[in-house]
C-alpha cells in the first residue's frame, strides 16, 4: 500500500505548525497575559467559534483534559453541523443572528471573548465581534489573515459590511491557512484534499491554554485543570471544583 498521500498530508501539517511556532509566538504571549490576568480575578473566558468546523476550536479547549475550567464555549445549535451542515451555513451567513447568540449568554463590559473562524468573514463572526466590541468585551481572535484578505468583497459568505474577524479584535492568532484549506494534492485531481485549519486553530489554542496555565503558576496561582475522566482519578479530582463553576458555565 502506498502512503504517499499520507506522507504529504503529514509533511504539510508539520510545516505548518512550525511557521505557526515561529511566527506567532509573541501573538500568543501577549494574549495568554491578557488571559492570566483575566482569570487571577476568578473571571470566565468565553471561547465563540461561529461556523461549521470553527466550533470544533471552542470545543478543543472546553471541558478538555489539561484545560483551564475557566473557558465556557458558547455553542449554538445554529451552527453546529449535528443541527444540519448546509443549516449550518447558511445560519453563518444570517446577519444578525449572532448577536442574539451573544446576549443570550449575557457577555458584559470587562467579559473576554476568544472567536475562532478559520476565514474571518462570515456574518455571525464578524457579528459577535462587532457586539463584544460595543459590549467593552476584550476580544482575541483566532482565524486566517491571509484567507480574510483574498476573499472578495463581494463574496456571498462575506458580513454585510464586507469586515474582517482580524481588523476587529484586539488581539489575532493568525493561523495562516491558505485560500481552499485543504493542502494535499493528487495527481489526476484538480481539487486539493485534506484540510489544515482544525490542527491550526488546535494548536495555538492549545499553546495559549498553557501559556496562560504556565504564567499563573508563575504568578503563584494553581488554576483549576480538567483532569481526564477517563484517568484513575479524575471524577475525583474534577469534583472538588465543579460547584465552582457550575451555573457560571452555561454548557457545563
Amino acid at each position: 500500500m502506498s502512503t504517499a498521500v499520507m506522507s504529504q498530508y503529514l509533511h504539510k501539517i508539520i510545516h505548518h505548525l512550525e511557521l505557526l511556532h515561529q511566527e506567532e509566538q509573541d501573538s500568543v504571549a501577549k494574549a495568554a497575559r491578557m488571559m492570566a490576568e483575566h482569570i487571577k480575578h476568578d473571571n470566565i473566558v468565553y471561547a465563540y467559534g461561529p461556523g461549521g468546523h470553527s466550533n470544533l476550536g471552542s470545543q478543543e479547549i472546553f471541558f478538555r483534559a489539561g484545560g483551564l475550567m475557566h473557558i465556557s464555549a458558547i455553542l449554538d445549535e445554529g451552527t453546529l453541523l449535528s443541527g444540519g451542515a448546509l443549516r449550518s451555513m447558511a445560519v453563518e451567513r444570517t446577519p444578525g443572528y449572532a448577536n442574539i447568540v451573544m446576549d443570550d449568554y449575557g457577555l458584559k463590559q470587562g467579559d473576554l471573548l476568544i472567536i475562532i473562524n478559520a476565514y474571518g468573514i462570515n456574518s455571525a463572526t464578524v457579528d459577535s465581534a462587532l457586539v463584544a466590541k460595543s459590549h467593552g468585551v476584550k476580544t482575541i481572535g483566532v482565524t486566517s489573515v491571509r484567507h480574510a484578505l483574498a476573499t472578495p468583497n463581494d463574496h456571498v459568505a462575506r458580513h454585510p459590511s464586507k469586515q474582517n474577524l482580524h481588523d476587529l479584535v484586539d488581539i489575532v492568532l493568525d493561523t495562516k491557512i491558505d485560500v481552499g484549506d485543504a493542502v494535499v494534492e493528487i495527481e489526476g485531481l484538480e481539487q486539493r484534499v485534506a484540510a489544515m485549519s482544525t490542527f491550526a486553530n488546535a494548536y495555538l489554542l492549545n499553546s495559549l491554554v498553557s501559556e496562560t496555565i504556565d504564567l499563573l503558576v508563575k504568578d503563584g496561582i494553581q488554576p483549576p485543570i480538567w483532569m481526564s475522566g477517563n484517568a484513575s482519578g479524575g471524577d475525583e479530582s474534577n469534583a472538588r471544583f465543579i460547584q465552582k463553576f457550575k451555573g457560571r458555565i452555561k454548557k457545563l
